[in-house]
């Protein structure tokens, strides 16, 4: 039954989703296609996180899909988005599928500090790399989409559409994953690694492909971020990025495959005004409310959902 709720939610926010990528003000696509890529990015984190794996260097999968993404574009000469992300997503995916033979044997501080030592060698090697941009990075052109090239406003707002059925889409199949027999390990390896290991089970495999479905969803929520910003660079994968994703989980929650969504959101809004009108304290801003979620709502903002449904 709540797994239809869930599902159902989602369609019914795919279907809003479509609607406002026509019908929303202009000024509101960019800002919302760049929350449903991050978005994206927190759904993945949340299978690792409800196994208490929290990884501080996801943005070298995000950025790593961002210039993935850009560089297909700039050397390949492919422009259709939706093999972009695509394609992200994929080079992304191995990437962490490789990764993973490592990463799978740590637990606690030394997974954390691990997956952020990967994240800083890709940093370091693109800030030195005068090819890819150096430290300004490069631009990214505006994409076709389904091999037809439209105007710049009608782009966005396709980008946006897009944005809303691969989020929409990675949590619904996030949800289902975490209801199977290999995702509902999760609060069993975060509780006791060796009675699932007693019960036949490898917590190393399990671990493995987790952290590998984390980083492919942070791959194409990196290629949807590079799209829809127009531009990449090395800050994309530096520690103040994967910070700010942990950040964005933790706001939202791992309660459900919702959660992410909301996170997303709050965070780019708060973000966005504190930048605005608090240009010189905006982080201390968002530490903030993060302090404030982490007092009060042990649960990120989805345990208020949670309570409403209790009562």
């Amino acid at each position: 039954m709540h797994s239809d709720r869930t599902l159902l939610a989602l369609a019914v926010l795919a279907v809003i989703g479509l609607a406002a990528a026509w019908l929303a003000p202009s000024w509101t696509v960019s800002f919302a296609t760049l929350a449903l890529a991050k978005s994206i990015v927190i759904i993945g984190l949340i299978v690792l996180m409800r196994a208490a794996l929290v990884p501080f260097g996801q943005a070298l999968f995000y950025g790593a899909g961002a210039y993935t993404t850009a560089l297909l574009v700039r050397i390949a000469g492919i422009q259709d988005a939706l093999l972009l992300v695509s394609l992200s997503l994929l080079v992304c995916g191995l990437l962490a599928f490789a990764l993973g033979f490592i990463m799978s044997r740590y637990r606690e501080i030394f997974f954390a500090m691990l997956s952020l030592s990967f994240s800083m060698i890709l940093y370091g090697v693109l800030v030195k790399n005068a090819e890819l941009g150096g430290t300004d990075g490069f631009t990214v052109t505006t994409p076709t989409f389904f091999g037809n090239k439209v105007d710049v406003a009608t782009a966005r707002r396709l980008l946006f559409a897009l944005a809303v059925l691969l989020s929409l889409g990675s949590a619904a199949l996030i949800h289902i994953f975490l209801r199977s027999p290999m995702g509902a390990l999760a609060e069993a390896i975060r509780d006791n690694e060796i009675r699932v290991e007693y019960l036949g089970t490898s917590v190393r495999r399990a671990i493995h492909i987790k952290f590998t479905l984390a980083g492919a969803l942070a791959g194409l929520g990196g290629g949807l971020a590079a799209l829809s910003v127009g531009h990449v660079s090395p800050e994309m994968t530096y520690w103040t990025t994967s910070g700010e994703l942990v950040f964005t989980a933790i706001l939202g929650g791992t309660g459900s495959v919702l959660a992410p969504l909301l996170g997303a959101f709050v965070f780019e809004s708060v973000a966005t005004l504190a930048i605005q009108y608090a240009p010189h304290f905006w982080q201390m801003m968002i530490g903030v409310v993060l302090l404030v979620v982490i007092l009060f709502l042990a649960g990120g903002l989805w345990s208020l959902v949670q309570r409403k449904k209790t009562v």
